[in-house]
């Protein structure tokens, strides 16, 4: 399914943006007591879909079984701002002998080799894999209006 998109940019752009693009993504998910929670984790974006993980009795994990409905923004932290936000339905299931856990530590941490990727391989068969399904994107990208506050800031 083609997710519907709006924003100044393509399909094609959104796509290329969440492969080429490494800050954690926010992940929205409704709480029990229908708050929203957000959540930063580590993705990668293949077959079109936002692929991450977490521990089988993670509290995210948990709010993913009951309500597979999400929200999710990717987008640098500091000017110019631009990025993709949007909606879509979560999917789990065990992480098994796939290697996405590996491939986020190399996109995150530039190696596998520290305390904290030792410490998540060591609990791998422990991890669910989190497919997000986009449905909807929205994209913005304010980079040429800040042109200018952004040439500023780098002269400091």
């Amino acid at each position: 399914m083609t997710p519907t998109t709006k924003g100044p940019w393509s399909l094609e752009d959104t796509h290329r943006f969440l492969r080429e693009t490494t800050v954690p993504m926010r992940l929205a998910c409704t709480g029990n007591d229908g708050y929203p929670r957000v959540v930063s984790v580590w993705y990668a974006f293949a077959e079109q879909a936002l692929l991450c993980v977490s521990h089988q009795k993670s509290a995210l994990v948990k709010l993913l079984q009951r309500d597979p409905k999400v929200g999710f923004e990717v987008s640098p932290n500091a000017p110019p701002y631009h990025g993709v936000r949007g909606q879509g339905q979560a999917s789990l299931e065990p992480l098994g002998d796939s290697e996405l856990l590996d491939l986020l530590l190399e996109r995150y941490l530039g190696q596998q080799e520290s305390r904290v990727g030792n410490w998540l391989l060591s609990r791998k068969a422990e991890e669910v894999l989190i497919r997000i399904q986009p449905e909807r994107l929205f994209t913005w990208d304010y980079r040429e209006r800040m042109a200018d506050v952004t040439r500023g800031q780098a002269a400091q």
